[in-house]
């Protein structure tokens, strides 16, 4: 009986070994073509809503409730996405892009200002789902790999960044391909033709969301809210903590230039000089820079000093734009006039990688403890800023939101300068 007890011990190990997991690496391979697909999609209907759903304003209002909503659900969204696990938030999160989609086929005030208001709950679920899984990947490469955390951080992120940047090239060409022969926006029949493209792309998305690994590492499993006290203290935990304080001012400007490449560039930069027709160009280009310099941005980050030299190069670019429209811009005619917005848009570009894939890494380093709530204020903050420009732009001057965007980002930088200089020291990120 002996003998036999020792043979069932042997083949035990056998019996309840687990499958082979897929590679830190490949999940992230995995996150970034779903986001490829979703974003696609969402990207380019966001660009179209101020032409397509002209009526009453319909897009463009359906927009700042979007960014609204999103701002006041991402407060919350950090215990959700410990609740679901970043996986299980990824695919709910998806959800909400799906729905908006669906009421751009049938655009009224009773499809798409639910639509938008549901998106801005789930876009802060797979924002803050993204920020968490992608960040656990990284960190578990480097620990399975004795690799350092930081340049791991920063490539897997330069990776998902480059990746996400591109769905500006791709989501505008599409549109562009399909509604090449309309007017405003296009025909009846392309618009129609287009969103159902669109949704397809979804479609492939959410599948793709449903073939990530799971996540649920046991400590934040083990970290459970007992209470609405305990819940609301992890999630203004990081809040307490001062190297977040004097990150907001650059999270925050971070979300100021992306809604300034939507809501103004395109209409008083793209528009005057190339026409409606251009846009989907202007912005293809801009998407394009942003692809190259999220890979290479993502390269150079090995910690916060490493950080704050690719963040001075966006930086100092984006404030040479910024002077320029400011004080020397005026339309041109001819090829010299109609390249120029187009090399703005690249520019641009190039600061809204470095802001992203810089970020984020440091998000993961800083707070890897509390990452969900880290992730939680990014987004906050950053749709915070989206909403205010989408709700200020059509109401205010382009010289005095080029005022209000400059000085946005002096006040972002010097914090972030701070940050570095004074806050941290180089033994407190690991290397």
């Amino acid at each position: 009986m002996d003998a036999s007890r020792d043979e069932e011990a042997a083949a035990e190990p056998l019996l309840a070994a687990s499958p082979p997991q897929r590679s830190h690496a490949a999940d992230v391979h995995v996150l970034s073509a779903a986001f490829l697909f979703v974003f696609s999609a969402y990207g380019a209907a966001q660009n179209l809503q101020s032409t397509v759903n002209t009526e009453g304003d319909l897009g463009t209002v359906s927009m700042g409730v979007l960014y609204t909503s999103f701002t006041l659900f991402a407060v919350a969204a950090s215990p959700v996405v410990r609740w679901l696990g970043p996986s299980r938030a990824l695919v709910v999160g998806t959800s909400g892009y799906l729905l908006f989609i669906l009421a751009n086929l049938v655009p009224t005030w009773y499809t798409m200002v639910p639509a938008s208001l549901y998106l801005g709950f789930t876009a802060s679920i797979i924002w803050v789902g993204q920020g968490t899984y992608l960040t656990s990947a990284a960190l578990s490469h480097a620990r399975d790999n004795n690799l350092p955390e930081g340049p791991t951080l920063g490539s897997f992120n330069g990776e998902f960044w480059g990746v996400f940047a591109s769905t500006q090239v791709i989501g505008n060409l599409i549109s562009l391909a399909l509604l090449r022969n309309g007017k405003d926006g296009g025909s009846v029949t392309g618009k129609n033709l287009l969103f159902v493209v669109f949704l397809g792309c979804m479609i492939i998305g959410i599948v793709l969301m449903c073939l990530l690994s799971q996540r649920d590492e046991k400590r934040d499993n083990a970290s459970t809210h007992s209470s609405f006290g305990a819940m609301l203290k992890y999630i203004v935990a990081p809040l307490k903590n001062r190297r977040m304080i004097l990150l907001i001012p650059l999270i925050a400007y971070s979300g100021l230039q992306q809604a300034f490449v939507w809501a103004v560039f395109t209409k008083s930069i793209v528009t005057p000089v190339l026409g409606i027709s251009g846009v989907g160009g202007a912005m293809a280009i801009y998407g394009a820079s942003d692809v190259v310099c999220s890979l290479i941005a993502g390269r150079f980050t090995s910690g916060l000093h490493s950080a704050t030299f690719v963040v001075s190069v966006g930086a100092i670019l984006q404030a040479a734009v910024l002077f320029w429209l400011l004080l020397l811009y005026s339309p041109m005619e001819g090829v010299l006039g109609a390249a120029v917005p187009l090399f703005i848009g690249a520019l641009w570009g190039v600061g809204d990688g470095v802001l992203n894939t810089q970020l984020s890494a440091l998000l993961g380093l800083l707070f890897e403890d509390v990452k969900e709530a880290a992730f939680a204020q990014l987004k906050v903050w950053q749709s915070g800023a989206i909403a205010v420009i989408f709700f200020l732009s059509p109401s205010i001057t382009l010289q005095a939101m080029l005022i209000l965007m400059a000085t946005s980002l002096f006040i972002s930088f010097g914090s972030f300068l701070l940050l570095t200089l004074v806050v941290e020291k180089p033994s407190t990120i690991r290397a």
